[in-house]
C-alpha cells in the first residue's frame, strides 16, 4: 500500500498522459507503469474496446483497455478491436455528443472516465490512496474549430468525480511546466514557457522571484492556439498518403465525372475521427464510390485502411518521419499495413512548407503572449520549450529568431507539466494559479 500523496497533478494529453505526486516535504515523483514494453512514465492516451466470451462461454463481455495495453490489444486483433487515440481533441466540441461502441453509447466523459480508471489500475497501487484534490492540466486554447472550454471542463469534472476526487482544480498546462522549470532558478527571472502537445500549443510568461519563504511567482501573460503535433501529422498524410487513397480522384455518376468528396480525407486531420469514420455511414458511400471510381485501386486502399483499422500503423509511420526530419534534412516515409504500401523520400524543406500555416499560427500566439506581458523580448530572461513538437527545427526557429539562443532551454519534455501541476497544488494561494469549473 502506497502512502497518500500530498498533492497530485494530471497532465491528460492528446498523445500521452502523465501523473505526478508530491510528498509532504514537497518532493515530486512521476507515476511509472510496468508496461508490456518496459517501464514507462508516459501513458499513451489511447483506448481499446473488445468483446470477449464471458465466464459462461456465451454472453459477450466488454473488455476495455488503455495506454500500451490498448495498443497491444489492437495489434493482436485489429479487426475486432475498436481503437481510439487523441480523443482529447473533441473534449471541447459541442458537435461531438457520443459514439457507439459494441452497441453501447459513450459520451466524452465516459471515454475519459474509462481511460482514467485503467490508468489507476495499471499504476499498481500508486494511485489507490488519492487525496481529495487534484490539479488537472488544461490547454490555454482547446483544439477544434469552435472550442467550448466550459463544456470541456464540465466533461472533465464528471470523469474525475468518478475516480473519487471531490476538489477538482484546473491549471493551464504551460503554467504547470513553468513551475517545474522554476525549481532550477537561483535569481529572479521572467520565464516564457512554450508547451507543444498533440492538439494545442500553449504559452505562458511568469515572473519568478526566489525568497527566504520560497519561490514567489506572478503570472504575466498567456496565449495559445489549437494546433500542434496532430496538425503536422495531417499535413504529412494530406501530402503523402491521401492522394494514394483516392483524394483528388474522380468517379462517374449519372453520366458525369465528379470529384471524390474531400470529407472522407478530412477525418485524417484527427486520429479520433479516423476511428469514428470506420463505424460511420460514410463507409457505405465509400464502397459504392470504389465501384465507379476512375482509380478504384486507390479507393480500395482507403477501404482497407479503415476496415482493417490501420490508423495506428499510419500514426507510427508519420511519427517516425517527423522524428527523422527533426534530425536529418531528408528522410524516408514508409507506411506498410496489410496490402497497402506507400513510400516517399521527403525533404525537411518540403515538410516545413506543408506546415507553414500552423507555424504562422504558433508565431502569432507567441507574439501575443509577449505583447500581453508588457515585456520587450530582451526582458524575457529564460525560455523553456517542452513537449514532443518542440523538437521540430522549424518550431525552435520561432524562438531562435526572437531570443538569444543561450536563454533557450529544454528538458522534461513529457513529464514537466504533470510535475508542475502537482507543485501548484502546494501553493498557498491556489486561486492565483488554478480554478474550479
Amino acid at each position: 500500500m502506497y502512502p497518500r500523496p500530498a498533492t497530485i497533478g494530471i497532465d491528460f494529453g492528446t498523445t500521452n498522459t502523465v501523473v505526478a505526486l508530491t510528498d509532504p516535504d514537497g518532493s515530486t515523483a512521476v507515476v511509472r507503469f510496468d508496461a508490456p514494453g518496459g517501464d514507462l512514465a508516459t501513458f499513451r492516451s489511447t483506448l481499446s474496446f473488445q468483446l470477449h466470451p464471458g465466464a459462461d462461454g456465451r454472453t459477450p463481455e466488454r473488455v476495455v483497455e488503455a495506454g500500451p495495453w490498448a495498443i497491444d490489444a489492437y495489434v493482436e486483433d485489429p479487426l475486432e478491436t475498436r481503437f481510439i487515440q487523441s480523443f482529447k481533441t473533441f473534449a471541447a466540441s459541442a458537435a461531438f455528443t457520443e459514439t457507439v461502441i459494441d452497441n453501447r453509447r459513450y459520451k466524452f466523459e465516459d471515454l475519459l472516465a474509462a481511460f482514467l480508471l485503467r490508468v489507476r489500475h495499471h499504476a499498481d497501487g500508486q494511485l489507490d490512496a488519492l487525496p481529495p484534490r487534484v490539479i488537472v492540466g488544461r490547454p490555454v486554447t482547446f483544439a477544434g474549430g469552435s472550442p467550448n472550454p466550459q463544456l470541456a471542463l464540465q466533461r472533465y469534472e464528471t470523469a474525475f468525480q468518478r475516480l473519487g476526487f471531490t476538489d477538482i482544480r484546473y491549471a493551464y498546462e504551460p503554467v504547470g511546466a513553468a513551475f517545474f522549470f522554476a525549481r532550477t532558478l537561483t535569481e529572479p527571472a521572467n520565464v516564457l514557457v512554450a508547451d507543444f502537445g498533440g492538439g494545442t500549443s500553449d504559452f505562458s510568461i511568469v515572473r519568478f522571484e526566489p525568497t527566504r519563504e520560497g519561490l514567489r511567482s506572478t503570472p504575466l501573460a498567456r496565449s495559445g492556439v489549437g494546433v500542434a503535433g496532430d496538425a503536422f501529422d495531417y499535413r504529412i498524410i494530406d501530402q503523402l498518403v491521401s492522394p494514394e487513397l483516392g483524394k483528388g480522384g474522380l468517379y462517374r455518376a449519372v453520366g458525369k465525372r465528379l470529384p471524390i468528396p474531400q470529407r472522407y480525407y478530412s477525418a485524417f486531420a484527427r486520429w479520433d475521427q479516423l476511428a469514428l469514420l470506420r463505424a460511420s455511414r460514410d463507409m457505405k458511400d465509400i464502397r459504392a464510390l470504389a465501384r465507379t471510381a476512375e482509380e478504384p485501386e486507390k479507393l480500395g486502399r482507403l477501404i482497407e485502411v479503415l476496415d482493417d483499422n490501420h490508423g495506428y500503423a499510419l500514426y507510427q509511420a508519420v511519427s517516425r518521419l517527423k522524428m527523422d526530419l527533426s534530425r536529418d534534412r531528408t528522410a524516408a516515409f514508409a507506411f506498410h499495413a496489410g496490402s497497402v504500401r506507400i513510400e516517399a523520400e521527403v525533404a525537411r524543406s518540403d515538410f516545413e512548407s506543408w506546415i507553414a500555416p500552423e507555424l504562422a499560427a504558433i508565431e502569432t500566439a507567441v507574439d501575443e503572449a509577449i505583447a500581453g506581458s508588457g515585456l520587450h523580448p530582451d526582458q524575457i530572461d529564460r525560455i523553456f520549450l517542452t513537449g514532443g513538437t518542440s523538437f521540430v527545427p522549424a518550431v525552435r526557429d520561432i524562438f531562435h529568431r526572437r531570443f538569444d539562443r543561450t536563454k533557450i532551454e529544454t528538458g522534461g519534455e513529457f513529464e514537466s507539466i504533470a510535475s508542475g501541476l502537482a507543485l501548484i497544488g502546494r501553493e498557498s494561494d491556489l486561486d492565483l494559479w488554478s480554478e474550479r469549473r
